[in-house]
């Protein structure tokens, strides 16, 4: 029994170690890996901005960096009105607490960095609290990802629900 107890120890240190590397390492990764926060963009090629994010509509993800700490993620995505939004849900729980650390960032520097198809779009988000947008941008992310029944100002104007819209840097 204390043979098997120091064989599951070692196995449990070495997979903690590895998770543990991996992690490190994405941090110097030319963009994130799925649910993995990834490093700065290395890659890509600055386009102009499209007046018109229409393209986007039926994209389920895509991938953004933030300039202080520069970092990349994948995120969720909405369009409406030919205009393109983010949005960060769960950030009055403690799994948000955790996992939702991006929007925090925008507080000090909001500027951001879109990779789409390998072009790089500079860009800021701008936080919504309220408004006449919040609905239908949340029905949006209801019809694409499942979570229909949830569009609620409420949940944007507690906290909970944090949305943003790409603007412009100008």
């Amino acid at each position: 029994m204390k043979r098997i107890l120091k064989w599951f120890g070692i196995i449990v240190g070495v997979l903690a170690l590895a998770i543990g590397l991996l992690l490190f390492s994405m941090r110097f990764h030319d963009g994130p890996l799925e649910i993995l926060s990834g490093g700065p963009f290395k890659t890509g090629e600055l386009a102009t901005v499209p007046a018109d994010w229409s393209f986007l509509t039926d994209r389920s993800t895509l991938e953004f960096q933030t300039m202080d700490p520069a970092q990349s993620r994948t995120v969720w995505l909405a369009v409406h009105e030919r205009r393109l939004f983010l949005v960060s849900g769960y950030m009055n729980t403690g799994y948000g607490a955790i996992w939702k650390q991006w929007p925090h960032y925008l507080e000090n520097d909001d500027r951001i960095i879109l990779r789409i198809d390998g072009r790089l779009y500079e860009q800021r988000l701008q936080r919504i609290m309220s408004g006449a947008e919040v609905i239908p941008v949340l029905s949006e992310f209801g019809r694409k990802y499942g979570a229909g029944g949830l569009a609620s100002d409420a949940s944007v104007s507690s906290g909970s629900t944090w949305m943003y819209e790409v603007v412009s840097r100008n």
